[in-house]
């Protein structure tokens, strides 16, 4: 794939203990794709998002942003790099105790100087965006688990961050709340949206996904297209593609 190279993983390793999780993951992401990652449960995909924003430290390696490696951040430093490059936790993870309105404010009070009524209007426009408009007053408990993923999103996305990483977006979600997530994604993917997206929902993956990599072994294994990927006749592609892999 060719263009400016957004984020650079570069021979991750980590273990917990004695259980070696990555023994070596590279991998480039570019400025307007956004990447797959696939690969079986313990095999540690989450880790690498949680790498990536310094919630988890590798033991050895660099992840590179911007001519940094985030690996040596302090926390302060990270604080930064967390507008920059944005989570979307698996279950939302919204604020029990705040409005949906004050949930997608946070963010925004936190990061930016906008007054109330510029923070009003624009938590408005992200709430249309995602098919939630008139909700600000509802709590989390209030929503439905397809609302509160939309919602994460929704707040992941507040900052305009350069990358977004998502945690198994549409786990737990029926095929109605699934579509109308994937809908959300795929229109900012239009503006440009760059992100990681690890999932186990093969179909999804390859409705959003432009290249999708494979982590086995400690090691991403092979990345491809999702083109080639659904054509691929290797036996460690189809066994995702085919659900045998066990998840």
């Amino acid at each position: 794939m060719n263009g400016k190279i957004a984020l650079s993983l570069k021979n991750i390793h980590k273990s917990f203990g004695d259980k070696k999780v990555h023994q070596g993951v590279s991998f480039d992401l570019y400025e307007g794709e956004i990447l797959g990652l696939f690969g079986g449960s313990g095999t540690g995909k989450s880790v690498i998002l949680r790498s990536i924003i310094g919630l988890e430290t590798p033991d050895l390696g660099e992840i590179i942003f911007e001519d940094q490696n985030l690996v040596n951040l302090t926390e302060r430093q990270l604080f930064k790099v967390r507008t920059q490059i944005s989570y979307v936790f698996q279950n939302g993870a919204l604020f029990d105790s705040l409005t949906l309105e004050e949930n997608l404010a946070y963010p925004l009070r936190a990061h930016t100087q906008l007054n109330e009524v510029q923070i009003h209007s624009k938590v408005n426009e992200m709430l249309e965006l995602i098919d939630m408009k008139g909700s600000n007053e509802l709590l989390p408990s209030e929503l439905s688990g397809g609302m509160q993923k939309r919602a994460g999103f929704a707040r992941a996305i507040m900052l305009q961050p350069q990358i977004i990483l998502f945690d198994e977006p549409t786990a737990g979600l029926d095929p109605v709340n699934t579509a109308r997530l994937l809908n959300n994604i795929l229109a900012f993917k239009k503006r440009g949206m760059t992100g990681i997206f690890v999932t186990h929902d093969i179909p999804a993956a390859f409705e959003i996904c432009d290249r999708i990599a494979i982590l086995d072994q400690g090691k991403i294994s092979l990345v491809m297209s999702t083109d080639e990927m659904k054509k691929s006749n290797d036996p460690l592609v189809k066994s995702f593609t085919t659900g045998a892999h066990i998840q």
